[in-house]
């Protein structure tokens, strides 16, 4: 059998030896423990101001919907504000019909098969940046679809009732 003899690398031969590796083990440590300080710390201030997000910005232009309602109106969201009437209701519902790949803001597809319903005169336009994707979107209520896609956008176009109802 074949035997080897290694020195024990857990005991140095003097403390003498021991002293400049204890010194970098100690070094070693100190320079991780700072560190891992600096990771912890706040970050700076100009880091810790919270930016707007790109986008969420809209304007809204409403024509022939009904006194009180007409106008433009600017809406901004996250956090909600502008001179919309109800910004928070507007950012809602613009959330709501938000989804990944889609457009909240697209028209009617033109092969769709709409009622012939007539919702009203009323029309709008908005323009803007939504999701950070432009917007630019009529809108009117000239068939059941168009009913429909208004509609889906109460508050951010405002409730309009339509033709012969009460």
């Amino acid at each position: 059998m074949l035997q080897v003899n290694l020195p024990d690398i857990h005991r140095p031969a003097s403390r003498a030896a021991a002293r400049p590796a204890l010194r970098r083990i100690l070094a070693g440590a100190a320079a991780l423990a700072a560190a891992l300080a600096s990771l912890s710390a706040a970050p700076p201030a100009s880091y810790a101001r919270e930016l707007p997000p790109a986008g969420d910005r809209l304007t809204v232009t409403v024509r022939d919907a009904g006194k009180g309602v007409d106008g433009t109106y600017e809406l901004r969201c996250r956090p909600s504000g502008g001179s919309h009437p109800d910004p928070a209701g507007a950012c809602a519902a613009a959330d709501r019909s938000t989804r990944w790949g889609e457009d909240a803001f697209a028209p009617v597809p033109r092969d769709a098969v709409c009622t012939l319903q007539y919702g009203g005169p009323a029309t709008a336009r908005v323009t803007g940046t939504w999701a950070g994707r432009p917007v630019d979107a009529t809108f009117d209520r000239g068939d059941g679809c168009g009913i429909a896609r208004w509609d889906r956008l109460v508050p951010l176009l405002p409730e309009v009732r339509s033709a012969g109802r009460p």
